[in-house]
């Protein structure tokens, strides 16, 4: 015989009403509010930038077109994660694929950091444990996580650094 245990806000065939429990005391409860700042302090230990590639300006000399100045959306309090190792692409013989590096990272940062969008960039600028992390450029695939029960802002990233600076 199966023990019988009371679920909270579920219906049964036994019982066709919803069962109720009141909340816990106040000082019983769980606060997400109050593990922010151990997370900000404690994780969030790098300096992160998110920024929209300048707009191409035209060097009127050369007749060239150039990179313009890059749009900085934050700067501040941030994390770079790997979410595993590269992946792998695989195309159909005589198809043409994108050369894309398929290196999957995720940048966690504060709540109140703007939601980076789709083809926005984030670099370090400072690393506290991993100098290998500096000035690797990284490109946002999708705007910014958003969640109902949320520490942290999570964003998906794929590495666009291809070579190292020696």
């Amino acid at each position: 015989m199966r023990p019988s245990f009371p679920r909270v806000g579920v219906l049964s065939v036994h019982r066709p009403t919803l069962e109720r429990r009141s909340a816990p005391p106040h000082s019983e409860r769980f606060s997400l509010a109050a593990v922010a700042p151990i997370v900000e302090t404690r994780i969030l230990v790098d300096t992160v930038e998110i920024f929209r590639p300048g707009e191409p300006v035209l060097e009127p000399d050369s007749g060239e077109y150039h990179p313009g100045p890059d749009r900085i959306l934050y700067t501040g309090a941030g994390a770079i994660f790997s979410a595993g190792g590269p992946g792998l692409v695989l195309s159909l013989e005589g198809q043409t694929y994108a050369d894309d590096t398929r290196n999957r990272y995720r940048l966690l940062a504060p709540l109140d950091v703007p939601l980076a969008s789709r083809e926005d960039r984030v670099r370090v600028t400072v690393a506290t444990q991993d100098p290998g992390l500096i000035n690797r450029v990284w490109r946002v695939m999708n705007i910014s996580d958003a969640n109902s029960l949320a520490v942290v802002r999570t964003t998906w990233l794929d590495e666009t650094t291809q070579t190292t600076e020696a």
